[in-house]
């Protein structure tokens, strides 16, 4: 006879997803796609067996005992038992959203979109695309816990991308929002007026020279650093594995006094998670506090195998396995001014908004490419500049943050792990580095 698993949890997730694509004024993608998938994972006497099956199989009592055997059986053993630790479960209420996405037909968003994407046109502007993406799910978890809940959540999105040339010089300007809180692409023509606008400017940008120099990172590309260089270090997954600059770091001071890093799954932005995908509750999580490492993040097992942190953490895509994830992460409001900071800076540079980068938490460096940036000569910005990046290393930049104003800004996304992708959000305030490295043109 098959022994009992020591725990089992079920998730199904049943969603929808809308798509339009719009590129130079013709309508390349616009419909609707669906998906019924189920997970269900049981802990055997030393690992995990996980099962993806079709969510239209969660059905009876009888299917489930029967589908639990087969994942059961699909259970691999490993050289370390696998302990997970007991967590509270508790789900935060659904936000009310404003105007449901799907109570307006594709048609009227189609027609919404094209207005979008004319309002991106201008001269020098050769290229224009705007994409529209809406998924709506309902997810359902039970465990062997006792634990049940189900919810339901739709999340939207839009982007626009200008392109803009002149004498052989090419330059893109991008904007995006993503929401839960409802239909969010009326009356925006004023977000493809600003990406048209920025990729025309950027046509008289000067490459930005490189060098060490103070910098100010913008609430985007602040966000982009918490979340990628501290985010993804702090992940107990990681710790665990050694491949974490922060592990072993508890109670030590790893920044500036200034600095306090949080991920919080229960805020009610992009990346919000009424419930982790375990069944576990979610609440903040100040990864660093006042510049001493705090917290790392948590699934149950990395909790029971790492300690020193706040499960909650485990998010996963619909019929794939829950793994640790970040959520909403973000640098905390200072008491500066940004007037203040541009002052402490006298001459620097101001780098604005992210183009990707790479990062090696293991090692703790990291490589940002800004969208642009300017000049700051005399505690002033003057001059527009491009092709600039940040990179270092994550501890001494950590530590080399002057001045953190108060005026946070979110930026809603995606972040990609482990081949899944899921919803977040980033955020900072202003944030002033003392000798940044700062890349650009070694030869302008």
């Amino acid at each position: 006879m098959q022994a009992e698993p020591r725990y089992y949890d079920i998730r199904r997730v049943r969603g929808e997803i809308t798509q339009i694509d719009i590129d130079n004024g013709k309508v390349e993608q616009a419909g609707t796609s669906f998906y019924d998938k189920a997970t269900i994972r049981a802990l055997g006497k030393a690992g995990w067996g996980v099962l993806s099956v079709s969510g239209d199989q969660i059905g009876s009592e009888h299917l489930n005992r029967s589908l639990l055997s087969q994942a059961m059986n699909a259970s691999v053993i490993t050289n370390e038992r696998v302990e997970i630790a007991e967590v509270p479960s508790k789900i935060h209420q659904i936000p009310k959203i404003g105007e449901d996405p799907r109570n307006i037909g594709i048609e009227e968003k189609v027609a919404i979109l094209l207005d979008l994407e004319k309002e991106a046109a201008g001269e020098h502007i050769t290229s224009r695309r705007v994409t529209y993406t809406e998924k709506a799910e309902e997810i359902f978890v039970t465990d062997s816990s006792g634990n049940e809940y189900q919810y339901e959540l739709c999340r939207c999105g839009f982007s626009v991308l200008a392109v803009a040339s002149r004498s052989g010089i090419v330059q893109m300007g991008y904007e995006r929002d993503h929401t839960i809180k409802g239909l969010n692409i009326r009356h925006r023509q004023n977000v493809a007026r600003e990406a048209a606008e920025r990729a025309v400017s950027l046509l008289d940008a000067k490459p930005a020279k490189g060098g060490k120099m103070h910098a100010i990172l913008d609430p985007e590309l602040g966000g982009v650093f918490a979340h990628e260089a501290v985010g993804h270090a702090a992940e107990g997954d990681l710790v665990r594995e050694g491949n974490s600059v922060l592990k072993g770091k508890i109670g030590s001071v790893i920044g500036s006094s200034s600095i306090t890093i949080v991920d919080d799954p229960s805020l009610v932005e992009f990346g919000f998670c009424p419930i982790d995908d375990e069944g576990s509750a979610t609440s903040r999580t100040e990864i660093i506090r006042n510049g001493i490492m705090n917290s790392y993040l948590h699934s149950k097992e990395t909790l029971a195998r790492v300690g020193d942190g706040v499960p909650g953490h485990c998010r996963g895509m619909a019929g794939e396995i829950p793994i640790v994830r970040m959520s909403n992460t973000f640098i905390e409001n200072g008491d500066a001014s940004f007037e203040e900071i541009l002052e402490s800076c006298r001459n620097g540079i101001l780098l604005k908004g992210s183009r990707g980068g790479q990062v090696d938490p293991g090692r703790g460096m990291f490589q940002f490419n800004a969208e642009y940036g300017y000049l700051v000569e005399g505690g002033e910005c003057t001059a527009m500049v491009r092709d600039v990046s940040l990179a270092g290393e994550i501890l001494s930049t950590l530590h080399s943050v002057e001045l953190v104003a108060k005026d946070r800004a979110l930026h809603p996304g995606y972040c990609g792990k482990g081949g899944q992708t899921v919803p977040v959000t980033d955020g900072a305030p202003h944030l002033l580095l003392r000798d940044a490295i700062v890349g650009g043109c070694d030869v302008c």
